[in-house]
């Protein structure tokens, strides 16, 4: 990962000097060798004024860049704002009515949209064309039985009895995360759109979806700029480090340097490939010696899909699961996992 200068395109010169030099020089700039930004500032300009840096020209966005830019940071916020009101809204169904999300979808529309109109139980079991809403608010996806049981839920539900305050908390956090879906939604189809737009992009879509290679390709840039899948990975902060402390001896934990929005629409892919062979056929043995401690192996599936995906969007080769883990043995196995599953 190279240190780099000031990022604003006003100024007249701007330069970058690698890592390494950089880590190299913090001692000799003052004699201790600590880091921080001032003080990576005034090496990196020491090391420009010695020659040994290289230049990086200011590139103005593109009409594409910037649209991506745009969706992605409206996905990442409304998406956000979506899990804020579904949380309180499941706080409040747990107090009122439990029973509705043993039998639908916290985040289905058709149990946002009832909540939002009726308020909660009481006034959906009252209403006489309840029955006809439901199956219009859910159309096929909803079936005739679903729809009476959902109703009979909320006519028996053993929940607290709303008052008016309870049901002006409910409406709003129903009809807001609404909203937010909504808004995700349109998002996700703008960026699947402006994914067509670029052949690297849909490579990389194609493995963890068009949201998450947008997400990528706004917050690290073209796979192409970058040298090798090593220096892919280590913009994402997925690097390993070993940490010691009086609570932790030689842990490795990854550094968390970069954009944290990667890291944390990577991990929910990792959480999608690891439901599929031969993919979780690794990562139930990792849990395993981990001792049921799935998160590392999350991290680890992570890593390896970082390097995939360089490898997919730079150089275009295909993807194929088993290559995530190495060894032949490994290989051997999880195409058996696969012929087996399939």
């Amino acid at each position: 990962m190279k240190r780099r200068g000031p990022s604003s395109p006003r100024r007249a010169c701007r330069c970058t000097a690698y890592g390494k030099a950089a880590h190299d020089y913090a001692e000799v700039f003052d004699g201790v060798p600590s880091q921080h930004d001032g003080k990576d500032a005034a090496v990196i300009a020491e090391l420009a004024a010695f020659g040994k840096s290289q230049p990086w020209p200011y590139r103005q966005p593109s009409a594409q860049d910037a649209d991506l830019a745009y969706w992605v940071e409206w996905l990442d916020a409304q998406q956000r704002i979506q899990m804020l009101w579904l949380g309180r809204l499941e706080s409040l169904l747990a107090r009122h009515w439990p029973e509705a999300t043993r039998l639908i979808d916290l985040n289905s529309v058709t149990l946002l949209r009832a909540l939002a109109h009726y308020g909660g139980p009481a006034k959906l079991a009252e209403d006489p064309a309840a029955v006809k809403q439901l199956a219009k608010w859910g159309r096929r996806g909803l079936e005739r039985t679903k729809i009476e049981q959902v109703i009979a839920s909320a006519a028996g539900t053993g929940g607290t009895r709303q008052g008016p305050r309870d049901v002006q908390r409910m409406q709003p956090s129903a009809a807001l995360a609404l909203a937010a879906h909504r808004e995700t939604q349109q998002a996700r189809r703008q960026l699947a759109l402006l994914a067509k737009n670029s052949e690297s992009l849909q490579r990389q879509a194609a493995i963890v979806g068009e949201a998450t290679a947008c997400v990528l390709w706004v917050a690290l840039g073209d796979p192409s700029d970058y040298p090798c899948g090593a220096a892919y990975r280590k913009a994402m902060g997925l690097n390993l480090k070993e940490r010691s402390s009086g609570r932790y001896q030689g842990q490795l934990k990854i550094t968390q340097r970069g954009p944290a929005i990667v890291r944390r629409w990577l991990y929910f892919a990792a959480m999608r490939k690891v439901q599929a062979a031969p993919v979780r056929a690794w990562y139930e043995a990792k849990k395993a010696r981990d001792k049921d401690r799935g998160k590392g192996a999350l991290i680890a599936v992570m890593r390896r899909l970082a390097l995939a995906l360089h490898a997919v969007g730079a150089h275009g080769e295909p993807f194929e699961a088993w290559r995530l883990f190495p060894g032949r043995s490994l290989a051997r196995k999880a195409l058996q996992a696969l012929t087996i599953s399939s």
